[in-house]
């Protein structure tokens, strides 16, 4: 009887261990490739940094579900932006990943008023747009 019981909860600790690494294996993508609708202010946007740390631009991220931050710079073209280039600074968003989700980043420009000089608040970024996305590592480690 002892030996049953015993038995019964190494298996139970197997089973708990495997999905804790199936878990570990399942992600969210956040994309940056999918051109946004300029009809509704929306700009595409170049990703620079992620949690951080400097990055090569990609179409889209494979991640951990969870918070990340990414730092991006906006690919606004539009005849009214009239700020001076010294103003076009990348900027921060967090981003909340989830598994099995893709999240798009784009640049909202705001057009509520004119931005002029200086002024950083013509645009920030946004996530515009969410669809199912099948996401998982390959390796679980990575």
């Amino acid at each position: 009887m002892k030996r049953l019981a015993l038995s019964v909860v190494v298996l139970g600790l197997l089973q708990g261990c495997a999905s804790s690494v199936d878990e570990q294996a399942i992600c969210g993508s956040v994309a940056s490739y999918i051109t946004p609708p300029t009809s509704q202010s929306l700009y595409r946007v170049v990703v620079t940094h992620l949690d951080g740390k400097p990055v090569i631009s990609r179409p889209y991220y494979k991640l951990t579900a969870g918070k990340h931050e990414f730092t991006v710079a906006e690919l606004i073209e539009s005849p009214e932006l009239k700020v001076k280039l010294a103003a076009r600074k990348p900027k921060n968003i967090d981003v909340d990943v989830k598994a099995h989700l893709q999240l798009h980043l784009a640049a909202e420009f705001n057009q509520d008023r004119i931005y002029t000089g200086e002024n950083t608040d013509y645009w920030q970024p946004v996530i515009w747009q969410q669809e199912p996305h099948e996401c998982e590592f390959a390796n679980p480690d990575n």
